[in-house]
This record gives structure tokens, sequence and C-alpha cells, in this order.
């Protein structure tokens, strides 16, 4: 029986069988950074700053933004070894198939699958909010029965905007990843110019006045300030889930998922010190900081623009996520641990059709009926679980002999892996028992699956 569930696959073999059943690959380091600014700048620029400046850490929210980023750097250079390695979809979960075995590889896969489907969801409820805010500044209201979650003691029964985001975005997808890339870049460009904005207007009303106090709650508020940022770059390990369609992945790999943390860090550090130097950190503690400040000052076209850069930041969130788990099916249907199905390519877009559809429809049932706010942080669950089986990981992996030599490798070996792991693992501990419980009973859910139908249709028994 442990043969059974702990059988890996064979580096060599399984980049072979790659050629049998291929994505087109046709992504260059910088459609892979796009990507990654896509996946990782969502709400988080617009929300974060303010709530953690006010009630953790004050003007010195920039440490905690840098620290969260040191942690997932760590994490982001562990994915870059593997994916530059061993060029196949399937992120995390074809990582621990590797080196870890196939019930590992399932359970931290369906963790993935748990991440990216939440993610989603609770970003097109989010994106349906921010929409009825801007429309409502054009005099145009959604009503509110078609505007919502099940929730009849409130007047909203489903959340119709949600809804279509998602299957608009699931229909973009089939059409294929490089029509996919070229609308997230369009978006990603207009995210971007939305937050140069924001900071070019808003450097003229900073005063350093309001840095005074720096770090009125010391070095735990930067510290708990940075477990709660942490949460702000989580997106960027959905990129080496598009390592099968990469074109040199061991030179672009590393460059797309490095450089998207990097900007993404610049431009968090920079609107953080804009935000807090504007107006004091105590007056921050709002749900739409960035438009706040820019009203206090008067600056009402600024505050809309950032509006519109809201809802064209979170499409960009949903494309990548719904990318990612789409490509998480992909895999576990070549792999034979769900129906074949998941892995039919269409003839003529070169895109898992079938699987796109499966996850959207799930997907958008979530995010039309179910309040979502008390499972978020299971998506915080999900990743740091990949991230910790990917630093772990790193370690088997370097062992191995039968991968092919050159590509991307961690520096400081081991050092940086194991503190990589220690850090994701003191993260987990910081979660809350609900989250702890939700996750457990998706984890039995998922092994019911594996041992019902995936130990039995699984290609390794095959082999």
């Amino acid at each position: 029986m442990k043969n059974i569930l702990f059988r890996r696959k064979n580096i060599g073999e399984l980049l072979k069988k790659n050629g049998k059943v291929q994505l087109e690959q046709t992504l260059g380091a910088f459609d892979l950074v796009l990507l990654g600014v896509g996946a990782i700048v969502g709400t988080g620029i617009f929300i974060l700053p303010g709530t953690v400046a006010a009630e953790h850490a004050g003007p010195a929210i920039i440490f905690s933004f840098i620290i969260a980023a040191i942690v997932c750097a760590l994490a982001g250079m562990c994915y870059s070894e593997f994916s530059s390695a061993v060029p196949v979809t399937g992120s995390a979960y074809t990582y621990g198939y590797i080196v870890f075995g196939e019930l590992i590889a399932w359970l931290v896969g369906w963790a993935l699958l748990l991440e990216y489907g939440l993610a989603v969801a609770a970003v097109a409820t989010g994106w349906s909010a921010y929409l009825s805010a801007l429309l409502e500044g054009f005099n145009i209201t959604i009503p509110k029965a078609i505007s919502g979650s099940f929730n009849p003691a409130d007047g909203t029964y489903i959340n119709v905007p949600a809804i279509v985001i998602i299957f608009a975005t699931a229909f973009l997808l089939t059409l294929g990843i490089k029509e996919s890339t070229r609308f997230n870049a369009i978006m990603v460009f207009i995210k971007v110019f939305v937050i140069l904005l924001f900071i070019g207007v808003g450097v003229f009303y900073v005063e350093p006045a309001n840095w005074q106090p720096f770090m009125p709650f010391g070095m735990t508020g930067v510290m708990n300030g940075a477990a709660l940022v942490f949460f702000a770059y989580l997106g960027f390990d959905a990129v080496s889930s598009a390592a099968e369609e990469v074109k040199n992945p061991q030179r672009n790999m590393p460059i797309g998922i490095i450089g998207s943390l990097f900007i993404c860090t610049i431009l968090y550090v920079t609107v953080s010190l804009v935000l807090t130097g504007m107006v004091s950190y105590t007056q921050l503690n709002v749900s739409d900081p960035v438009s706040f400040v820019m009203q206090l000052v008067h600056q009402d076209w600024v505050a809309g623009i950032i509006s519109l850069g809201a809802v064209v930041g979170m499409m960009t969130v949903i494309l990548v996520m719904c990318y990612g788990g789409t490509r998480l099916l992909y895999a576990f249907g070549r792999d034979g641990l769900l129906p074949k199905s998941m892995c039919e390519l269409s003839k003529k877009y070169k895109t898992p059709v079938k699987n796109t559809w499966v996850f959207a429809t799930l997907v958008a049932l979530c995010a039309g009926f179910v309040p979502l706010s008390k499972l978020a942080e299971l998506v915080n669950m999900g990743t740091l679980l990949a991230f910790t089986i990917v630093s772990l990981g790193v370690i088997y992996l370097r062992k191995n002999k039968s991968i092919p030599s050159g590509g991307f490798k961690v520096p400081f070996f081991p050092l940086l892996p194991i503190v990589s792991f220690l850090l994701c693992l003191f993260l987990i501990t910081q979660l809350s028992a609900h989250t702890w419980i939700a996750c457990g009973i998706w984890f039995v859910f998922g092994l019911l699956i594996y041992f019902v139908y995936g130990k039995k249709h699984s290609l390794m028994n095959k082999e």
C-alpha cells in the first residue's frame, strides 16, 4: 500500500511523455511578468495599505511589505528552480508528484484547487461590488436582488455580475493562452497606469509630518502587518502553471516569477509611502483608502479613475487564477486522477475547453450564491501548503541526478529553502481554527475522491 500511495514520477519519463499531449509554447519572459503582476496586484494595493497602516503598522507598513516580499521571494526562488528544471503544467502538484509521491501530490493539488477556485469566486464578488459603485457614478443602478449572494433577509438572491465576469473570463481562456495574455497585458497596463497616476498626483500632497511617529505600534506591529500583507502577494505561484506553454522555460520562468514579485513590491511600497504621507495613518481605516485620500485633497476625478482601476485590476486576478485552476485540472486528468475529459484539448484552439467550463461553472455557483467572506482565509491555507511542499521539495530535487543540467538554481542552498519552509509553516500556524476545520473538511472530501476514483485510474498503475 505504501508503494502505491507514495509512487513517484520519473522526471526523464515525465518530460518525454509531455511531448504526446502538449499545450502550445507561446509565452516569453515579458508575458510571464505581466501574468504575475496581473495575478498579484488586485484589490490588495487599493485596500490593504490603508487598513493595515491604521490598525497595525502605521507608516512603517513599508517594512511590512518588504518583509512579506522577502518571504514570497524565498518561495518564489524555489518555484523558479522547479519550473525551470521540470517545465510541466500543474505547478506544486506536479513538483510534489516527482519528489514526495502520488498521495502528497494529490493533496497539494487539491489544496491549490481550493486556492484558485475560492480566489476567483471571492475576487469576482468584490469586482461586482466595485462595478456597482462605478456604475452608480453614471446614474446606472444594478437591482439589489441580482447583485449579491443569497441572503433574502438583505434582499439579495444571486450575484449576476460575478457570474457574468467568470463566464466571460472562461470564454477568453478557451480562445488560447496567447489571446488571454494579450487581454491581460492591456488590463495590467491600465492598472499600473492608474497606480502611477495616484503616485504622481499624490506625491504633491505629501506632508512629512504625517510620517511621525513612523513606527507607532513598534516592531510587533510591523510583523503583524507583514503577516497580513503577505496575502497581497499571492498569485505569483499561478505563473508556474504556465511552464508547459513557455518558450525557453529554463530562462523565462525565473524572470517571470521573481520579476513580477519585484515590480509589485516597488508598487506596494511606493503607494504606502504616498498614502501615509498624504494623511495621518489614523484616518486610513476605510474600505477604499486610495480613493478616500484623493477626495480629501479634492481630486475627485483621480478618485473616479482609481475606482475604474480597481475594477480592471480585479479582472486580471480572475483571469490568471482561472488559468491556474484549469491547468491544474488538466494535469489531474492527464495523470488519470480525474476523468480524461479534463485533459482533452480543443482541436481548433489547443486549450482544455471542457475543464475550463467545468471549473468556471463550479466557481460561478460559489460566487453567485455563497457569501465568501468567512472562507477567504482558506485561500491562504491552500497557498501556504503548496509553498511548504515546494520549499522542502527543492532539497530533494537537487539530489536527483536525472534532472537536466542548467536552469535556475536557488542560491545559498540548502539554507534558503529551509528558511522558506519554516517561515511558511509559521504563517500557517497564524491562521484561525475556523480555517483549519474548513480545510480539514475539504481534504476529507479530496481523499474520498482519490481512494474511490484516482488511485484506481492513475496512469501510475499501468507503469
